[in-house]
């Protein structure tokens, strides 16, 4: 029986990394050199914020993400901890707010002015004191508004709630102390109803964040992890970190059995800590290693071999810390699907990364832009204290789509007492719409074409396939048929792609109605 090589067709499988140039990169920042395990840097698709180095506490700046070139080194600055910043996270809902976890055991929200900082800002909207030492992990949820996380050195997780009045809270809503040492890093699934942890010990655990219950528990000896991901909706988690012979090593596990990987894979015998990224809409992991250039990247499947290389990015600058940029600030124009701001200590630069599908078209391609998750939270923070889990709303990143046209997910887990039937009326209502437009469209369009068809068939005589037959002369050497032979080749080869974008458009308009069909108080 003759061997085989098995060929994985895969539209992601020539991604390739197109850093940006200089005068594209933020240049004279002073960044910090704290040693901590942290990425340093926020990105919204208005701000970048990034830790620095000063003396007398901590401060970060926050960069206008247009303003490109020289910083200049009396930016201002947000300044307001007595310690090192340890780490910074946008709130995904409100592009002008900020989180900031510090040495002084204190977690501080600040509202950063939407016309970007004219002088430093030292007062905070929110104080949270409840550490008894320094925050090294902050982590807001990703479907409630107004929901924080926080991790201490003391051990503990706390969970806060950011919708009362009160400027210092003191006390947290639940605190989660299930850890016996430090805890290295935090992820939520997709509605936030589970959180995962990596912790100094080398264990991970999945745990209820309502409850503060550890569901799943591991401790592989063949794998020391530092970092982990919740692998969206897969029901998968990945895990970075060492082998027993010390080589950078990934994990691949499943969400509901802990004891026992589903894959290894040594990446190299580097002693950076390697940070993993999860791409839910492409279904693709980076792993960026800390001080290295390189960033290598997979694809993963929900069936075997599950984890599929596709190729690495090299640089010889390394980086300290890495900014994500959210999906809906990326450029859709150039098929891209994925942004880093790397922080190059050695050059106090930041240099944007971007990860782009190389297309011809520059048509929207809707095949490696599904809907995502918005800007807009699926409930409050009341509803989720109470027990709601809701899925993220999900918004198009077709230019000119509206996010109010968002199609919010409900889960089979959500109680029917809390539901909202005037929000999926709303929907409904949008979609008439939509299709009443749509409707006029098509009658325009059809006017248009017996129009076009009445004059085609004029000139049917003196025209065959686009071209005049009084000029369109037969080949008479082999190059010019070769010429027309890959003309009508890129003619049909446009043709199946805009083929294959209208019935991923068509599939999404289904799953749309059937999901407002299947959400109770939609009659």
């Amino acid at each position: 029986m003759s061997w085989r090589p098995q060929y994985r067709s895969s539209k992601f499988r020539h991604v390739f990394g197109k850093p940006a140039n200089k005068e594209n990169c933020y240049d004279g920042v002073p960044l910090t050199k704290s040693v901590h395990d942290s990425h340093f840097c926020a990105v919204n698709p208005r701000f970048i914020a990034v830790v620095t180095e000063c003396a007398g506490g901590g401060a970060f700046l926050i960069i206008p993400i247009h303003q490109t070139g020289k910083i200049d080194p009396h930016h201002p600055r947000v300044c307001g901890h007595r310690g090192n910043v340890l780490d910074i996270k946008w709130n995904p809902f409100d592009d002008f707010s900020i989180a900031s976890g510090s040495e002084d055991s204190t977690v501080k929200i600040w509202d950063i002015p939407k016309h970007g900082m004219m002088k430093n800002i030292t007062t905070a909207k929110k104080e949270l004191q409840g550490h008894s030492r320094r925050v090294g992990l902050i982590e807001w949820h990703p479907t409630a508004g107004n929901v924080l996380f926080s991790a201490g050195y003391d051990y503990k997780i706390m969970v806060w709630n950011l919708d009362t009045p009160d400027q210092i809270i003191k006390n947290p809503v639940k605190t989660i102390s299930v850890h016996s040492d430090v805890v290295l890093s935090m992820s939520f699934n997709t509605d936030g109803s589970l959180l995962a942890t990596s912790c100094k010990d080398k264990k991970l655990k999945v745990i209820d964040p309502h409850t503060g219950v550890v569901l799943q528990e591991a401790n592989c000896k063949s794998h020391k992890a530092s970092k982990v991901v919740f692998l969206g909706n897969l029901k998968k988690l990945m895990s970075t970190g060492t082998s027993r012979w010390n080589n950078r090593q990934i994990a691949l596990w499943d969400q509901d059995d802990l004891s026992v990987p589903l894959l290894e894979e040594d990446l190299d015998s580097s002693s950076g800590v390697p940070f993993p990224f999860y791409d839910p809409d492409t279904h693709m992991l980076y792993v960026a290693g800390k001080g290295d250039g390189n960033i290598r990247y997979y694809e993963i499947s929900s069936e075997k071999p599950y984890l599929q290389f596709l190729a690495e990015y090299r640089s010889y600058l390394p980086q300290k810390g890495m900014g994500i940029m959210p999906k809906r600030g990326l450029d859709v124009s150039s098929c891209e699907v994925f942004r880093f701001y790397k922080l190059v200590t050695t050059k106090s630069l930041i240099e944007p990364l971007s990860m782009i599908v190389p297309r011809r078209s520059e048509s929207y391609q809707e095949d490696i832009y599904p809907m995502t998750a918005g800007s807009e939270p699926a409930m409050t923070a009341v509803e989720w204290f109470k027990g709601v889990h809701k899925d993220p709303v999900l918004m198009s990143l077709k230019p000119g789509s509206k996010n109010s046209q968002s199609i919010p997910l409900v889960t089979a887990r959500e109680p029917l007492s809390i539901l909202e039937p005037k929000r999926f009326q709303n929907c409904i209502e949008q979609l008439e719409v939509a299709a009443i437009q749509e409707r006029l469209e098509q009658k325009g369009t059809k006017e248009q074409k017996r129009l076009e068809d009445k004059s085609r068939e004029k000139t049917r005589s003196a025209f065959s396939n686009g071209c005049d037959l009084s000029e369109c002369v037969p080949p008479k050497t082999e190059n010019e048929l070769l010429q027309m032979f890959y003309r009508q080749q890129e003619e049909i080869r446009q043709l199946r792609e805009l083929l294959g974008q209208r019935d991923v458009r068509v599939k999404q308009l289904e799953l749309e109605i059937k999901n407002i069909r299947n959400c109770p108080g939609s009659y």
